[in-house]
């Protein structure tokens, strides 16, 4: 009896189909703010500074920098580098807003509320 049990079970999972393979997922594409960050965008260091204000942080690693801006609502940290030419000043390609709490947050407001500290 166990045997024929054993073999009835067989049976049934061979004719269980193949688990299908995961399908890879298609990148999502973020489109970046035009408000905020086609404004801050190309931006110099000085540009930066003259639209928000001394930055609480600044960290230079190899050729680049890290501004970061903080408000009472929010923190903003903008990224420059140099031109691909190597010639030329640091510029922001990447901006990054988030709460005091960590958790992300609109940079159009984030922007806005910097601008009127």
């Amino acid at each position: 009896m166990r045997r024929l049990f054993t073999l009835a079970t067989l049976v049934v999972a061979g004719c269980a189909t193949a688990p299908e393979p995961p399908q890879p997922q298609q990148p999502v594409a973020i489109t970046p703010s035009p408000h905020v960050r086609g404004d801050l965008i190309g931006m110099t260091a000085g540009e930066l500074v003259q639209r928000l204000g001394t930055p609480a942080l600044q960290i230079r690693e190899g050729s680049s920098l890290k501004l970061q801006f903080r408000g009472s609502r929010c923190i903003l940290d903008a990224y420059l580098y140099p031109p691909a030419s190597g010639a030329g000043a640091e510029r922001v390609t990447y901006v990054d807003a988030r709460l005091r709490s960590g958790a992300d947050t609109d940079q159009a407001g984030c922007v806005a509320a910097l601008e009127g500290a």
